[in-house]
């Protein structure tokens, strides 16, 4: 801005730590002596001038007059509310003080020159947004203090000057920022500092009401707590009285619960000190709530409680025999451990290097085959208290070794919790399905379980929540999982691993016979008076009905069985007593949903054409036998290569090619036209292709197939085969031989071919299984198609089956 060249002479009334700037009217008191001598000297010279009189305002810092002040008028002279004499002045406009002058009067004269502020028209856009910025900013802040005059007059001020100057109203303004205010000569700057200056004002003032706000709501909370627990301690004094207890600090309860529980020294130690924090320690700390529920939990503890083990061999095995038929190695385990555990305690062993003779089973098998019962019986049998800890889906690893006792709602984990349950420290504890346990960001629960299942480790297992030594040596862990390779290997390799591959047709009958058709009875509310189901009834069921390792199905079949015999009774149309013939199954539930091959028509079998074979594979259920199906296609299409479906896994598609390659290479010693497999495009199919396949025990399965579609003879109806092959053509051992020769079993399938390497695992397949199966073990690819492809007719001519 530039100033006006006319200059102005005018008596100085300064203003002490006070600014006034152009457009305030401010009241002034004329008893101060400089205050007086200015508009006195003023008034002399309005008299020869017309006018108002004028005087400059100039703010004095520490006695350091400002550079710029302000002109004035005296509007009024008289006297103010309190009665003093005073004088009315207006600002005017600011003016750039010069150099000292006389004038008449006692009064300091200078001489000075108005400051141009005039903003031109119209306004820019960045300027009118300041303005309306300012203008809201302002309002906003009038608002909060109840000002609504004054926002109007705010709102009506267009003048970007006169607004800026505006802001010198405003209480919460330093002395030196309203300074810095005057001497900001250009109207726009000095209406973006107000605009700052206001907004930062502002925002102390939120800041400032949000503390005050919390600050109150905590004081009305600890007052009303304060209040509340006065009233709790008075409520808590007229019940004592009333029931005729004496009056007591808590902590001393607590005090005197530890000493008098029977608790291991290192956990009365580690539990008195949580008392003594308890008692320095006021009743709003939250610290208080946590040392309660810590020490109500170790008081709940059965540290000391354990059961007699019933030393009984011989009554421990007709109990494994009366509640379970079949698992012969199970109970043998059990048998054993019982026996070594009855001659140790004999001999004072009990105890070795402070651990006891716990032991850690894993029973592993499909689903149905009764590894959960099996836990229960074993507790029976031992004597001992029977707790479940289910770890399906468990993915938090906290969930093992407990929370830390700075978490709210930290709980101990579920080993601590079922010794708890259990009431003893040398429980039956069944951990189920193990190999269902997950991990995530959470941590790894079957990390967690490394040293709970340790029995090298797991006499000084430390919760995190209890943070003192639990001995879990005496403790009979029992795990069951459906897949062994679902366990983590470090895992696997701490429990004694015990198979149950299912059950055979007969011992299904003895099963259901003796243990499914009574508890199915007792839940249909029949009498074994009134029903009863015969044995060729049951074997039809059991192979025909359902097809499974377990018994579970078969329960269920025989429980809608006897529903239906029920209902029928009910509506009148059956007479009880009533014994279900094999015959009568069809009716009453419907027709077999598992017809073996062999009983089939022979047009109707699956190997009723060539390039279809037999095979055995193990799932998460057990055995099941599976076909291989193999085409190819029409040299005109060109479409050369292998096409594998089904869902197959990366092992058995390197599988198809072994035994493709194997053919290409060897078929001509094996007389096949192995032509058609250089031009034509081979498609290998298993069906069920919902269900995802994998491994690679289906290789002499699939050079069979490929064989049989080649030379057109079929496979043998009553053949299954199983074991992986090598690109020379050799049969190589596979896994699982028990569950599949069951499986064969069940399916009705005579011979079975395995690896001659395998022959040793037919000693845990059931003698009455073995008989009823011929098993041939071969060593190499030309032993499986001699013994499985059929031989061929004098007149028959190959037919290949050509793929569309």
């Amino acid at each position: 801005m530039t100033s006006t060249s006319t200059p102005l002479t005018l008596p100085v009334l300064p203003l002490d730590d006070e600014v006034v700037l152009p457009g305030m009217v401010v009241p002034l008191d004329l008893s101060d002596s400089e205050v007086r001598a200015a508009v006195e000297a003023a008034q002399a010279a309005a008299r020869t001038t017309p006018g108002k009189p004028r005087v400059l305002l100039v703010p004095r810092i520490d006695g350091t007059y400002a550079n710029t002040g302000v002109l004035g008028t005296v509007e009024q002279v008289g006297r103010l509310a309190d009665g003093d004499p005073g004088a009315l002045i207006r600002g005017r406009g600011r003016v750039r003080i010069g150099a000292g002058t006389t004038g008449p009067g006692a009064a300091l004269w200078v001489e000075g020159t108005r400051v141009d502020e005039s903003v031109p028209e119209p306004l820019p856009g960045q300027v009118a947004e300041l303005v309306k910025e300012y203008k809201a900013l302002a309002t906003a802040w009038l608002r909060k203090r109840g000002a609504w005059q004054v926002v109007d007059r705010v709102q009506a001020i267009d003048d970007v000057s006169a607004l800026a100057d505006n802001s010198g109203y405003s209480p919460f303004l330093t002395t030196d920022q309203k300074v810095e205010l005057l001497e900001t000569t250009d109207p726009v700057a000095r209406l973006k500092l107000a605009t700052q200056q206001l907004r930062d004002h502002l925002a102390e003032q939120d800041v400032a009401e949000s503390i005050a706000k919390d600050v109150q709501e905590g004081v009305d909370k600890q007052q009303r707590e304060f209040l509340l627990r006065r009233q709790l301690e008075a409520v808590r004094k007229e019940l004592r009285e009333l029931n005729g207890e004496q009056e007591g600090e808590e902590s001393d309860d607590y005090r005197a619960r530890v000493e008098a529980a029977d608790l291991p020294e290192k956990v009365r130690e580690a539990a008195l000190k949580e008392v003594d924090k308890l008692e320095r320690s006021s009743d709003q700390s939250p610290e208080g709530s946590w040392i309660r529920t810590w020490l109500d939990t170790v008081l709940e503890m059965p540290w000391n409680e354990r059961t007699e083990d019933a030393y009984d061999i011989q009554g421990a095995q007709t109990v494994l025999d009366a509640e379970h038929s079949g698992l012969q190695d199970v109970k043998e385990r059990i048998t054993e451990y019982l026996a070594v555990r009855k001659r140790r305690t004999d001999r004072g062993l009990g105890v070795v290097g402070g651990r006891r003779g716990g032991a850690v089973l894993a029973l592993v098998g499909p689903p149905g085959v009764g590894k959960t019962s099996l836990g229960e019986s074993v507790a029976h049998a031992m004597g001992r208290k029977f707790v479940r800890v289910a770890l399906g889906g468990v993915r938090d690893e906290a969930e093992i070794r407990g929370h830390r006792r700075t978490y709210v709602g930290a709980l101990p984990g579920r080993i601590v919790r079922a010794i708890k349950e259990a009431g003893s420290m040398n429980p039956v504890v069944l951990l189920d399905e193990i190999d269902k346990v997950g991990s995530d960001f959470r941590g790894d629960p079957a990390a967690a379980l490394l040293e709970v299942l340790d029995p090298a480790q797991n006499h000084t297992f430390r919760d995190h929540y209890l943070e003192v030594e639990l001995d879990l040596s005496d403790v009979v862990f029992l795990a069951t999982a459906n897949v062994l390779e679902a366990i983590p290997e470090a895992l696997a390799d701490r429990m004694e691993i015990v198979r149950l591959d299912g059950y055979t047709e007969d011992e299904k009958v003895v099963i259901a016979r003796d243990h499914l058709l009574p508890r199915q009875l007792e839940r249909a509310g029949l009498d074994k008076d009134e029903v009863a189901i015969d044995e060729g009834a049951l074997r039809k069921l059991a192979g025909e009905y359902t097809r499974e390792a377990g018994v579970r199905n078969l329960e269920r079949s025989i429980a809608r069985l006897l529903r239906k015999v029920a209902a029928q009774h009910e509506l009148g149309e059956r007479e009880l007593p009533f014994t279900v013939w094999d015959e009568d199954l069809r009716s009453l539930i419907g027709r077999p949903h598992h017809v073996p091959e062999s009983a089939q028509d022979p047009a109707e079998r699956r190997t009723s054409v060539p390039g279809v074979a037999t095979g055995l594979a193990v799932t998460g259920a057990g055995g099941d036998v599976l076909y291989v199906e193999a085409s190819l296609a029409d040299p005109e299409t060109g479409a050369a290569g292998l096409t594998l479906t089904g869902q197959l896994g990366d092992v058995m598609k390197e599988s198809a090619q072994i035994a493709l390659s194997f053919l290409r290479s060897r078929g001509a010693e094996l007389e096949l036209p192995v032509g058609d497999l250089k031009d034509r495009g081979v498609h290998i199919h298993f069906p069920a292709g919902a269900v995802p396949k994998d491994g690679p025990s289906a290789g002499v399965t699939m050079t069979t197939a490929l064989a049989s579609l080649l030379s057109g003879r079929l496979v043998r109806t009553d053949v299954a085969m199983t074991g992986e092959v090598s690109l020379t053509g050799r049969v190589l051992p596979i896994g699982g031989v028990k569950q599949k020769l069951l499986a064969a079993h069940r399916a009705g399938v005579t011979t079975v071919i395995i690896p001659k390497r395998n022959e040793p695992d037919l000693d845990d397949v059931p003698a009455e299984v073995l008989d009823k199966l011929d098993v041939h073990a071969v060593t190499d690819v030309r032993q499986v198609l001699e013994l499985a492809l059929a031989p061929a007719t004098a007149d028959a001519t190959p037919e290949v089956p050509v793929a569309a």
